[in-house]
């Protein structure tokens, strides 16, 4: 189980909500570039899925819909999934910037203590995928150390499954 008080330092992490869909939107709007490389939506019955569906074989205990917080409110939001596709792994279904926090080193920040804390409790590595042709999302993931592992054809458009090796 992962404590998610400990998935930062720097900032205060939380289990997000109903309440929190209006915060959760603002960041979505304001990343617009992401939404023109996939058909996910960011209306608000759209986010309230995203903070209940489950991969194949998990269940709501293995999900870990988060937000990270500074003064000012929401930073960030993540979803993390315990556990997938095997019992070593953890898959970050999203991960998106409040946008006057980009390009300041805080996203690779938060991401590298998040890798720091699933390694310390025993996972060897994690897992995304990447919407096919997002330049800064292929960017930010890369330098953050993920490795595309293969191409494939979604529901919600192509993307590449990528990851990071915590070993």
């Amino acid at each position: 189980m992962i404590e998610i008080e400990k998935l930062s330092d720097k900032y205060r992490v939380r289990k997000l909500d109903e309440n929190d869909i209006e915060d959760i939107r603002q960041i979505c709007l304001s990343n617009p570039l992401f939404y023109e490389y996939t058909r996910a939506q960011s209306g608000y019955e759209d986010i309230r899925n995203d903070m209940h569906v489950c991969p194949d074989g998990k269940s709501p205990d293995d999900k870990y819909y988060v937000g990270f917080f500074d003064k000012q409110g929401m930073i960030a939001v993540m979803d993390l999934i315990d556990g997938y596709p095997d019992d070593t792994t953890a898959f970050i279904g999203f991960f998106m910037m409040r946008k006057d926090a980009q390009g300041k080193g805080t996203g690779s920040a938060i991401v590298s203590e998040v890798c720091s804390y699933l390694k310390e409790t025993g996972f060897s590595a994690v897992r995304l995928c990447i919407n096919k042709g997002n330049p800064q999302s292929t960017h930010f993931w890369t330098k953050n150390g993920f490795v595309v592992l293969g191409e494939y054809v979604r529901d919600d458009g192509t993307v590449y499954l990528a990851e990071r090796n915590l070993c």
